[in-house]
């Protein structure tokens, strides 16, 4: 692992989170419940938590500035399971997910390019480019 930028703090992979996440499971024999459908649904119920924590807030800031410490603490762990299920997912499906991951970005830029700016305004604002339009008729 490498030092990150902000405050020291160790950068984290998904390979290590993987490597966890396995010996986690192997340790306690569960190993035999962790199937992707099991798995999936384990996931489906974390996001389901992690959605009761916006529920009543209305639209929340970027960087959540009017939480308290105690609610952006359990923001991270709601955050954390869905993240952990989702890479122990991956992995029970043999599935690089960081490959993957990169690989949808890739295919993002292609499917929603950067607008070409003109004199006056971006094509696209308001209008369709014919290879947006191209792209949306192939999928």
């Amino acid at each position: 692992m490498k030092k990150g930028e902000e405050g020291g703090e160790e950068e984290v992979s998904l390979q290590t989170l993987s490597k966890k996440m396995d010996d986690f499971a192997k340790a306690r024999d569960w190993e035999k419940y962790h199937s992707p459908r099991n798995l999936l649904l384990a996931m489906v119920g974390e996001v389901g938590e992690l959605s009761e924590i916006f529920q009543w807030k209305g639209e929340v800031a970027r960087g959540c500035p009017d939480w308290k410490e105690e609610e952006k603490v359990h923001l991270g762990e709601e955050l954390s399971d869905v993240l952990l299920y989702l890479v122990r997912l991956s992995d029970a499906c043999g599935v690089d997910l960081g490959k993957a991951a990169l690989r949808k970005i890739e295919l993002n830029a292609i499917k929603y390019p950067v607008p070409k700016k003109t004199d006056d305004h971006c094509v696209g604002d308001g209008e369709q480019s014919s290879s947006n339009i191209k792209l949306n008729e192939e999928h």
